[in-house]
C-alpha cells in the first residue's frame, strides 16, 4: 500500500519545472551583461572595483622611476603623498630612494626609502623653466629645487677612483700586517698601543720591534723594554726608553 500511495501522490503533484523556480530577473538584466560577468569572474575578477594604480607593474625600475626626476608618490594604505627627487632605485629589495632638500636645518638632505609596492600612484613633475611648477616654492614643499637640478653632474675620474681603492687595500693590508698571530692577547694589546704613540712598530717573531731601536720581549712588562744598542740605526737616548717603558707600563696595567 505504501509503494502505491507514494506513486498516487508523484502522479497527483507532479515536481515543479525549474522555470517556476527561477527568481524575475533584475530591470535591466540581459544575458550578455550576465554572460561579460561571468567571463570577469572566470579572469579573476569581481564585481567590486579595486583601487587602480596607474604605475606599471612589469617595467624595471629605473624606467618606471627615472634618477635625477621629481616624482609625486601616494602610498598605500593611507594615501600619504610624498615628493622628492629620485636618487636611485634597487630592484632587489624592490624600493626607491626619494632624496628631498632641507631648507631650515643644518642638514642638507633627507633620505626616504619606499617600496613601490605601496606605491598606488605616480606623477612626475617638470620643474623646468617654463613650467608653473618651476617657480612654486610651495608647491615642491621643500623637495628639489630648481638649481640643484640645473648643476650639472660631477665628473667621476676612473684614474681616481682607482688611486682610492689601491690606498684603501694598501691600508687594509697594513692593519693585517700590524696583528701577530702567534703573539698573546697581551702582546698585541702593547703593540697597539706603542703603534698609536710611535707609528713606527714592527713585530719581529714575538718580540716588539720599535723605531728599529727598542725590543719589548714577552711577556711584555717594562722592564721587558730593552735598547737594541749596535743592531740599531743610531742609538736612542735614555728620554726615548724611558717613554716606551710608560707606555709598555700603561698598557699592562689596563690589560688587568
Amino acid at each position: 500500500l505504501i509503494p502505491i500511495l507514494t506513486w498516487g501522490q508523484r502522479w497527483l503533484n507532479p515536481p515543479m519545472s525549474s522555470s517556476k523556480n527561477k527568481t524575475a530577473p533584475p530591470p535591466g538584466h540581459t544575458e550578455a551583461a550576465e554572460r561579460t560577468r561571468t567571463s570577469d569572474r572566470a579572469e579573476g575578477g569581481s564585481d567590486t572595483a579595486s583601487p587602480s594604480s596607474d604605475v606599471p607593474k612589469n617595467s624595471p625600475l629605473y624606467i618606471s622611476y627615472p634618477v635625477n626626476s621629481v616624482v609625486e608618490l601616494t602610498l598605500a594604505p593611507h594615501g600619504e603623498v610624498v615628493r622628492g627627487l629620485v636618487y636611485c632605485t634597487d630592484e632587489v629589495s624592490n624600493s626607491v630612494v626619494l632624496m628631498k632638500s632641507l631648507r631650515h636645518s643644518t642638514l642638507t638632505s633627507e633620505i626616504r626609502i619606499i617600496n613601490a609596492s605601496s606605491v598606488q600612484k605616480k606623477k612626475t613633475i617638470d620643474i623646468g623653466a617654463g613650467s608653473k611648477e618651476a617657480g612654486n616654492d610651495n608647491f615642491f614643499d621643500g623637495a628639489v629645487t630648481a638649481e640643484e637640478l640645473s648643476l650639472p653632474l660631477p665628473n667621476v675620474s676612473r684614474k681616481a677612483l682607482e688611486e682610492r681603492e689601491r690606498r684603501a687595500i694598501r691600508i687594509a693590508e697594513e692593519s693585517f700586517s700590524h696583528i701577530n698571530q702567534k703573539a698573546t692577547p697581551e702582546g698585541q694589546k702593547v703593540f697597539d698601543r706603542l703603534l698609536k704613540a710611535c707609528n713606527e712598530v714592527a713585530w719581529r717573531g714575538e718580540s716588539i720591534l720599535v723605531l728599529n731601536q727598542i725590543r719589548v720581549d714577552p711577556p711584555y712588562g717594562k722592564d721587558d723594554c730593552k735598547p737594541l744598542g749596535a743592531e740599531g740605526a743610531g742609538g736612542l737616548g735614555e728620554e726615548s726608553l724611558d717613554r716606551v717603558k710608560k707606555i709598555v707600563a700603561a698598557a699592562s696595567e689596563n690589560r688587568y
